[in-house]
């Protein structure tokens, strides 16, 4: 993109003031390293596992399963932003229980973990047990919580707002790279729409962000198709789409009986049907 006209959202200035950390595609690295595992433009990177952390005996079934399949890092909430207010025996949080199980089971098979981070009351905890941590969609404008998150030099993984422009995002970003930190990858969530496709369907996966960053950022960008679609059967081919539209990787959920996920039990892969994904995922990065 020529940056005497970078496009309708993203003014010069924009470039030259307010974004030009996550725009400045010469100076810096165009990788993230999360332990062993690189995002960058040779590798496809899948994150999976369950919304909810519920149990160790499950969080250890589930990574041990997704490893099989060909899956490169682990992921798993237990400090989630839910959106009413209200618990109960079947949707609730397992919060640092959560964590300990998370990190058990990554340790078990050397999958890195990934969970979120909702405030910067509990960022110490999370940070004593994940390898990456996760500032979520409703958070991306917490521009404390980007702060101190990015003070503690771990790999970050920001969602984008579902309501927010590109030029937000990017915004967001700054405020993690300005602290020095650039272990940053940005990834896709959904957004809201008018449009979408059934009633319970809130989001649309927005493929059209992967080549717009692309063209203006250095930064790994990854999608979330699970919470963009809300259904399961349609994860699959927004999956396959993300890696055609040139994104770094996905983050899966995954639960070994979706209809009893305590939460979002409609999103989640069964195991055969991620093994089925992961097959075909294989196959498309082999051919492209």
């Amino acid at each position: 993109m020529n940056n005497k006209n970078p496009g309708k959202d993203i003014s010069k200035e924009d470039l030259e003031s307010k974004i030009p950390l996550s725009t400045d595609k010469v100076s810096k690295f165009n990788f993230v390293s999360v332990n062993n595992v690189v995002f960058d433009d040779t590798n496809f990177v899948v994150m999976a596992g369950p919304n909810l952390v519920e149990t160790e005996e499950m969080m250890l079934q589930i990574a041990k399963s997704v490893k099989k399949s060909g899956a490169s890092m682990l992921r798993g909430g237990a400090f989630k932003p839910l959106t009413f207010p209200y618990r109960s025996a079947k949707y609730f949080e397992t919060e640092e229980l959560g964590l300990k199980w998370l990190k058990a089971a990554s340790d078990e098979t050397g999958l890195p973990c990934v969970s979120e981070v909702t405030s910067v009351r509990n960022l110490e905890t999370v940070c004593n047990y994940v390898d990456m941590l996760q500032i979520g969609t409703r958070n991306m404008q917490n521009y404390d919580l980007l702060v101190e998150s990015a003070k503690t030099m771990k790999p970050i993984l920001l969602k984008r707002g579902f309501g927010s422009s590109l030029r937000d995002f990017l915004g967001a970003a700054e405020y993690i790279l300005n602290e020095g930190n650039f272990n940053l990858v940005l990834c896709e969530r959904g957004i809201v729409s008018p449009h979408t496709h059934r009633q319970s369907s809130r989001f649309l996966l927005d493929l059209q962000i992967i080549p717009a960053l692309k063209e203006l950022s250095f930064l790994p960008i990854i999608t979330d198709p699970s919470h963009a679609t809300f259904w399961a059967n349609w994860v699959p081919s927004m999956s396959l789409a993300s890696l055609a539209a040139g994104a770094n990787g996905v983050m899966i959920e995954v639960h070994p009986n979706p209809e009893d996920a305590a939460v979002d039990p409609l999103q989640p892969l069964d195991f055969d049907s991620f093994d089925v994904l992961m097959k075909k995922i294989i196959k498309l990065k082999n051919f492209i």
